[in-house]
């Protein structure tokens, strides 16, 4: 009778075994617990602190630091930032020396953490006049000496060439398809700035030559990175010239996120003006703020209690924030503010309930519920689907259940305590919660009845934990300890 419902009547077939599994669900003996945010510094894929190595000059920041330093103690920290000279990388035409970067990338990925770049060709600094390398100059490209902050000075030792010079233009095409051989798509690489345009790549001349420029020099710059750089992260700046709504525009065409360099460059209501671009970038691409340098904030009177940057990371929605000064100094005088930044900065998976049947029989179908809530200021970008996995009292791995129809990637973002929980539940919170995950576990003699330890994760739909939440109890690979099931 059952099976000719099922061959005649797929559709009541259905229905009764909906209405038989919530039957079943009434009727069991249900663990439901609601844990607390831990409060932890989650290092987690797309997002996190940023420190700067190489930044306008070679000699600062991270020199400071011993080889063995990595400054481990830093709560969030992801990111090495190698801010260098193209000339430092290129000293002599097709004759390249990664190892400048190579070596501190190698030193921090050893740890974990990804690496970005900004090549830059032009710089204030005194001790590299020539950004863009001499022998650029030297086979004919266009440029201007300058002296830093004022203009074009012909007998100054600083030259900046003419970006739009078709030279410099080849002789960069060049370089950059070198540097995306290494680079491009390679995993441990987090982003690329768009950088060879304008003083400390940040797309004007202001403290070089003050030259002018047209946009569409900009846009030559992005056509030629994007032409080299693929499928790794290109970010471009808030300050390169005529950043209009348009060039933004042109800028997410390309794949592209924004970056805002020296948020607190100036005080109070000046300390940023381009939060009204974050929202063509940041549901879909992580946004990175960049804070003026620390000691020069602080010594101007700006920076205060640093709150504004706070500030800014929430009107930007960012996944990265940048440690523009010397790291444990840093930490040391603004931990508060780090540990408030590390609360809200790009995404914070947490759970807020979770439930499943305390007791179960062999071969009936394991009813789990959660409910998840991003308490970042950021969409979780990279993705992720709740894993439920149960392991035996040796710590092995019986059973693994992913959920491929929830991914936290669609959770909305607000204020903080205040974004929309999304979940499975037996009685729906909101119109985006599903009905309890049915899983089955895997047949005698791959999956034994017996009592089992529930651990909970997000990560890759095939069980691989990836995103670290703010629970307690890991096993030390992502997955958290809820409870225990009796499977018999």
């Amino acid at each position: 009778m059952t099976r000719a419902i099922e061959k005649h009547h797929p559709l009541l077939a259905l229905t009764a075994m909906m209405l038989s599994s919530l039957i079943a669900l009434q009727a069991q003996d249900r663990v439901v617990i609601q844990p607390k945010d831990t409060g932890a510094a989650l290092v987690n894929p797309g997002m996190g602190w940023v420190f700067h190595h190489y930044d306008n000059s070679i000699q600062r920041y991270g020199l400071d630091l011993a080889p063995s330093d990595t400054v481990d103690e830093f709560p969030g920290g992801s990111v090495i930032y190698l801010r260098l000279a193209w000339s430092y990388l290129e000293p002599e035409e097709g004759k390249f020396n990664w190892s400048v970067v190579d070596t501190p990338a190698q030193r921090w990925i050893d740890k974990g953490w990804k690496v970005a770049f900004r090549f830059t060709c032009s710089e204030s600094a005194r001790d590299q006049p020539y950004a863009t390398p001499e022998w650029v100059r030297k086979a004919g490209a266009r440029g201007c000496n300058f002296a830093p902050r004022k203009g074009v000075v012909e007998d100054s030792p600083m030259w900046e060439p003419d970006f739009d010079d078709p030279l410099f233009l080849d002789k960069l095409d060049r370089f950059l398809a070198a540097a995306a051989a290494r680079y491009d798509g390679n995993p441990e690489v987090a982003f690329i700035d768009i950088g060879s345009f304008g003083v400390w790549g940040e797309g004007h001349t202001g403290a070089s030559t003050r030259l002018p420029y047209s946009a569409e020099t900009l846009r030559k710059h992005m056509d030629l990175h994007k032409k080299h750089f693929r499928r790794t992260l290109l970010a471009a700046n808030d300050d390169f010239p005529g950043a209009t709504k348009g060039l933004m525009n042109y800028a997410r065409e390309l794949g592209m996120t924004l970056r805002d360099d020296s948020i607190i460059v100036q005080p109070a209501e000046k300390a940023y003006f381009h939060a009204w671009m974050a929202p063509l970038f940041w549901p879909w691409a992580p946004v990175i703020l960049e804070s003026e340098h620390y000691g020069s904030s602080k010594k101007r009177g700006y920076w205060q209690d640093g709150s504004l940057y706070l500030k800014a990371i929430e009107d930007y929605h960012a996944s990265y924030a940048s440690v523009h000064w010397y790291p444990r100094e840093f930490l040391a005088e603004m931990r508060p503010l780090i540990d408030r930044i590390n609360l809200r900065l790009g995404y914070r998976i947490q759970l807020i309930e979770a439930s499943w049947p305390k007791e179960v029989e062999a071969g009936s179908p394991l009813t789990f519920g959660y409910r998840f809530r991003n308490d970042g200021v950021a969409p979780c970008l990279p993705g992720g689907f709740p894993a439920i996995t149960l392991k035996d009292d040796k710590g092995g791995i019986a059973a693994v259940f992913v959920d491929e129809e929830f991914d936290v990637r669609a959770l909305p973002v607000g204020p903080s305590g205040e974004a929309v929980p999304v979940g499975r539940e037996a009685k729906a919170l909101s119109q985006a919660s599903k009905p309890l995950a049915l899983f089955r576990a895997p047949p005698p003699p791959v999956f034994q009845p017996g009592s089992y330890t529930v651990f909970i994760s997000v990560g890759a739909r095939t069980g691989t934990p990836m995103i670290a939440l703010p629970l307690p109890d890991s096993d030390g690979h992502r997955r958290y300890r809820l409870g225990t099931i009796a499977i018999h």
